[in-house]
């Protein structure tokens, strides 16, 4: 795509090869448990490291891009027609590739992104010996709509800030198929992965593009979004829009007041556990001034209009609502052919394990498993930053993905 001067008082994307933007920094350290559970999630942050951070759709930190990292690439699509539509005018979808597609274009694997998360959003499961390997795998990991690297409203041209489109869920998934289409030309991918928002669209391809993929992997999603979780990102949204400084819009600097306070609830609250924070302050206080240091990381991380539409997205979602099936997710659901591979975090407070677990009894031929059995660090078992975690999804997703298609990688 060819440059073009920055419109005045846009926000440009961040650093392409920026931590995710969900990343926590260093935190206190864990304090000696006072009991049997405590002692067991003591143990797990222990081995994570403080340092890389614990809470929600987190990965291990990219610090900064460097020789060994695949080098950033955007589509244009021109102008993308939304389901409801609207069109988004001069798209272009982010994304990064890793490994070869081989001359029949059978290895391919695509991964989504979580809210606010980018293409590096599970780069601890991408890697030699790990579930994805690029020397088996041709791995797509693409940016969603509205994560301020793909069209968003922060670096939207012509329809910058509030003037962008509201946009859903399947509309992501569209813009990804036509990525792999027109970009590719791939008709077929070995399997669809991905984490919380992730595993919400791996499941919509599963209904969308039923014979696209062999394998679906959704990690902690949501195929229909429930009443609490609505409740969780409107008052993040609320958090924001209701900060004066955010203006309707058009700010000049980030609303702080307002994302420090969504930071709270989304990332703080929501996506950790009572455990964990047990585990991690002795003494509760000390949860004070670690709170203000995730606060103040996020300022510059994401963009509050970028999250602002992100969350719209997530709350609307429901598979049943794809066209051809009347608002019923019992059949959209059913009408899923891929292999599927359904994980949950115990005890998640943004995503509650009951709907994916509900979500599973109406897939064929589904495989569910909950992550890291006996440990509860909820939404975030699928972070990246909890290594016992880690080992999990890499040793399981490794042997779904095996036992789907034996020697289908190159």
């Amino acid at each position: 795509m060819r440059a073009t001067r920055p419109h005045p008082g846009i926000r440009q994307p961040r650093s392409l090869h920026s931590a995710n933007p969900l990343v926590y920094r260093p935190g206190q350290p864990a304090a000696k448990p006072d009991n049997q559970g405590e002692r067991r999630v003591k143990s797990i942050i222990h081995a994570a490291g403080l340092a890389a951070g614990l809470g929600l759709l987190l990965s291990f930190s990219a610090a900064a891009h460097t020789p060994q990292q695949p080098p950033h690439q955007s589509y244009s699509e021109g102008d993308l027609k939304l389901e409801s539509g609207e069109v988004i005018k001069d798209f272009a979808i982010s994304y990064v590739t890793h490994g070869k597609l081989n001359d029949a274009k059978s290895n391919a694997i695509l991964m989504v992104t979580a809210l606010g998360g980018n293409h590096h959003r599970i780069d601890f499961m991408i890697g030699p010996g790990k579930a994805l390997d690029p020397d088996k795998y041709f791995i797509i990991c693409t940016d969603a709509i509205g994560n301020g690297l793909t069209t968003s409203p922060s670096n939207s041209k012509s329809q910058p800030r509030m003037s962008f489109p509201k946009y859903a869920m399947r509309d992501m998934v569209e813009s990804q198929y036509r990525l792999l289409k027109e970009k590719f030309g791939i008709d077929h991918v070995i399997a669809v992965v991905g984490p919380s928002m992730g595993g919400m669209q791996a499941l919509q391809w599963g209904v969308s593009h039923p014979d696209f993929m062999d394998a679906l992997v959704a990690m902690v999603p949501l195929a229909k979004t429930p009443a609490w979780s609505v409740a969780v990102v409107e008052a993040s949204r609320k958090a924001i829009m209701n900060d004066a400084a955010w203006n309707g819009g058009n700010y000049d600097a980030p609303p702080e007041k307002g994302i420090r306070l969504m930071r709270d609830i989304l990332n703080l609250i929501s996506a950790r556990t009572p455990d964990m924070y047990s585990a991690q302050f002795k003494n509760g206080m000390d949860a004070l001034p670690w709170m203000e240091q995730q606060e103040t990381a996020m300022l510059k991380a994401m963009d509050a209009n970028d999250w602002i539409y992100q969350t719209w997205a997530y709350e609307r979602h429901d598979v049943g609502t794809t066209p051809g099936f009347n608002g019923d997710t019992a059949k959209a659901l059913a009408s899923i052919k891929a292999k599927t591979l359904i994980m949950t975090g115990t005890k998640d407070l943004l995503n509650p394990e009951f709907e994916p677990l509900e979500t599973g009894k109406n897939i064929v031929g589904v495989k569910m498993m909950t992550i890291s059995p006996g440990t509860i660090t909820g939404h975030a078992s699928a972070g990246g930053a909890i290594a016992a975690d880690v080992e999990f999804l890499n040793r399981e997703t490794a042997a779904f993905l095996q036992s789907v298609r034996p020697g289908a990688a190159r």
